[in-house]
């Protein structure tokens, strides 16, 4: 059992505290990010962070992730865009399976928390995004060249808004 989420592993639960994030290190980040309307230190400090809900894929729970985000108006309206690097690893991380299986998410973006349709980009936006991350953040070219696989990039659009991506 982890003394900081009340789990056993591969135990699957709602934690009491509405943080569902079995990690420390996400844990930690999560609740700075909800006590300080959005802002957090340490290596996210100044970073565009968001909190993505998604369901568990396998269990159906409710699963709350911090995520760096890539602002991205579009037609129709604001997207924030996300990249399923999990730090260059070969596996996409565990949020992104469980927005496949279910896009309905919610996004929390510093005091604004709303539900949203979780869409990946359209192939034709895909390197253009890449590119835009790059430039805002070079640690996620080193992301991108040490992953084995395509990273996908996921748009996230406020639900009630077209997910028709412009291109």
């Amino acid at each position: 059992m982890s003394s900081t989420s009340g789990t056993v592993e591969g135990e699957s639960r709602v934690d009491d505290d509405g943080i569902n994030n079995a990690n420390p290190f996400n844990r930690r980040v999560i609740e700075e990010f909800r006590a300080n309307g959005g802002r957090v230190g340490g290596p996210f400090e100044g970073t565009s962070l968001l909190l993505l809900t998604t369901r568990g894929a396998k269990s159906g729970l409710p699963r709350t992730t911090p995520a760096v985000y890539l602002p991205d108006p579009s037609p129709g309206g604001d997207r924030l865009v996300v990249f399923a690097s999990n730090g260059g690893s070969e596996k996409a991380p565990g949020w992104y399976h469980n927005l496949v299986r279910d896009p309905a998410v919610v996004v929390e973006v510093g005091t604004e928390r709303y539900e949203a349709r979780a869409t990946p980009v359209d192939r034709s936006e895909h390197d253009e995004l890449w590119r835009r991350q790059i430039e805002r953040d070079p640690d996620f070219a080193e992301f991108r060249a040490r992953a084995p696989r395509t990273i996908p990039v996921i748009a996230l659009t406020r639900a009630g808004q077209s997910t028709e991506s412009a291109g």
